[in-house]
């Protein structure tokens, strides 16, 4: 968890240095004629830059002060909300923010450096200019603004060079993650900044590209607006960049949100087409799905009218018991539980699966038969859920899985296949004929998987636990089993989509702050515009078109960077979107956006 929120809190850390920038930046622009009137006066560069930045370090370490305190504040509101309303993602209430020094430390350095350095890159470009021209106060004279007068200036052509160069990178890193030469994680983030950063390049290079074209019609003044977007170019790509950070973490992050699981009975689906499931606290030897078996265990006749225990199933499997490999055990399984299921169980072919090491035909129809599979090393074939291989056990299809680990007698477990969200996200499992070579003490069934239709679930529940309670039959819904591990799924995610909640809330003030920059440096054109017969309304739809086109522009490459990042983990889970959900957040991102054209 902690890694992951470093992770995904990089893109903010990002976007509050070009933001923090962005202010240290516009803070000396402002003070064009200062400057003027201190070069003219006699001041030498040197102790120009030295006034400079010693103000800089001053504000810098006052709001690093004020920033650390806030990182401590905002760690223990996680940690509260973990405690309290997340409680079921970690299911213990005894956690405590663990401060470290050092951290703190290199957060506040951050932001110092951040300072220095945009200071001293403002002035670097400030240098050349006479004392006449920073007297007058006109940023554009000073700094200048990119000829167009040539067709493709030399650095333009870079920027679409460097641009498709880093989406070439970006895209190759995304397909190693897919094929496993490298670790999804690094695949992920390392593709997705890269991407992002391709986007943030390409979008100058276009900014710094466009044609003078001008159409008449209703859409003349928007397209003032649009343009106006290439006036300072950089700045234009800041703030798209700030809201690309916030909608790649909202976007990536939601993509992977559960949605709530319906009975139905799909054989593929993460329940297998089972309604319910059991555990038993001692092992049942008769077979609960034939006759014989019913009579055996005397619930032949289950219900009360003497109605018969027709058109249900059940799926039985050996257990030895062990720790919860699922994401509902806050601790890393070292011992986990292994389950058995019968051929017949495996000969339906039900779930669906992700990776695995399927070599025929027969075997990528029903992966179940690579539990068969022999290895030459004598290790055993098992099968475990995605989920827990990936984020409870650290493992993938091809690693092996030590049991008894410390003992004399080490069991080698070989994933060679990984169900894709499933119900079997606490355990591993492997074949009866293995299971009983391995772990002859452990007789009969103990975990059960009812077939039965929907609308009799509650009823044979209710009936098997009161039939069998000499077993210590427990039946629970095989969706709501499911469900509850995607509560917890969706709790991390939940506090991971608070820093792009922060992301965004830094793209709207980096928005509101270019476009009122912007306005003010073009306030005489913009009086122009006025005495010539353009009202304020007119002068409001240029501002909010050019804050569309920024906002639009950052939603683009947010999440088409995040879509791409998360593709192959995206394929690996099935491919389900909670559109709904993700629609409303990048809802949220706009008009939080354009707010700031207010």
């Amino acid at each position: 968890f902690g890694l992951y929120f470093i992770y995904f809190s990089f893109f903010l850390v990002v976007s509050a240095l070009l933001l923090a920038s962005l202010f240290f930046r516009l803070g000396v622009e402002q003070r064009l004629q200062e400057l003027g009137l201190l070069r003219a006066s006699g001041f030498p560069p040197r102790a120009i830059y030295q006034t400079f930045l010693s103000e800089a370090f001053v504000l810098s370490i006052a709001g690093s002060i004020v920033g650390v305190l806030g990182a401590i504040g905002y760690a223990e509101i996680i940690m509260w909300g973990l405690r309290t309303w997340w409680v079921d993602a970690v299911g213990t209430t005894r956690l405590a923010v663990d401060l470290s020094p050092a951290m703190l430390a290199v957060g506040a350095l951050g932001g110092v450096l951040a300072a220095l350095g945009s200071i001293a890159w403002t002035l670097r470009a400030l240098a050349p200019a006479s004392p006449r021209s920073l007297l007058t106060g006109a940023v554009v004279e000073v700094t200048g603004i990119p000829d167009r007068s040539e067709s493709k200036p030399a650095s333009e052509l870079r920027a679409w060079r460097v641009g498709f160069g880093l989406v070439g990178i970006g895209v190759v890193l995304v397909g190693f993650s897919a094929t496993n030469v490298i670790g999804a994680t690094g695949g992920f983030f390392g593709g997705g900044l890269t991407l992002l950063t391709a986007m943030l390049v390409l979008a100058w290079a276009w900014l710094n590209g466009r044609p003078s074209r001008h159409t008449d019609g209703p859409w003349s003044l928007s397209q003032v607006g649009f343009r106006n977007a290439c006036y300072r170019s950089g700045r234009s790509v800041l703030c798209i960049a700030l809201i690309a950070s916030a909608a790649f973490i909202i976007v990536a992050v939601d993509a992977f949100r559960r949605e709530g699981i319906s009975e139905n009975n799909d054989r593929n689906s993460g329940t297998g087409g089972y309604a319910l499931l059991a555990d038993t606290l001692l092992p049942i030897v008769h077979d609960p799905s034939t006759s014989e078996g019913q009579d055996e265990l005397f619930i032949r006749e289950l219900f009360e009218d003497g109605e018969p225990l027709d058109g249900v199933t059940f799926g039985r499997f050996r257990l030895r018991p062990g720790e919860d490999a699922s994401c509902l055990n806050l601790y890393q399984a070292k011992d986990p539980r292994v389950l058995a299921p019968t051929d017949e169980f495996v000969s339906e072919g039900r779930f669906g699966f992700g990776s695995t090491m399927a070599e025929t035909a027969e075997e990528e129809a029903n992966p179940w038969l690579l539990l068969d599979r022999t290895f030459a090393d004598g290790a055993i074939p098992a099968i475990a859920d995605s989920t827990s291989l990936a984020y409870a056990l650290h493992l993938s299809v091809g690693d092996d899985f030590v049991l008894n680990r410390d003992t004399d007698r080490p069991i080698t477990l070989r994933i060679v296949a990984a169900l894709s969200d499933s119900i079997f996200q606490r355990e591993l499992l492997i074949s009866e004929e293995r299971f009983n070579q391995v772990f002859p003490d452990y007789e009969g069934y103990r975990f059960f998987l009812i077939d039965a239709q929907a609308d009799r679930a509650a009823d044979i529940s209710a009936a098997l636990e009161d039939r069998l309670a000499d077993f210590g039959f427990d039946v629970v819904s095989a969706g709501e089993r499911l469900a509850a591990f995607h509560r917890v799924e969706n709790t991390y995610l939940a506090t991971f989509q608070t820093l792009g909640g922060l992301g965004l809330v830094l793209g709207t003030f980096g928005l509101g702050a270019v476009l009122l920059r912007n306005v003010l440096e073009r306030r005489r054109e913009l009086a122009l515009m006025r005495a010539v017969g353009y009202n304020a309304g007119h002068l409001s739809l240029m501002v909010l078109a050019e804050n569309a086109f920024l906002l639009f522009g950052g939603l683009v490459a947010g999440t088409g960077s995040a879509l791409i990042a998360i593709a192959p983990a995206w394929l690996e889970r099935g491919g389900g979107v909670p559109l709904l959900s993700l629609a409303s957040l990048l809802l949220l991102v706009v008009v939080t956006g354009l707010t700031a054209s207010l």
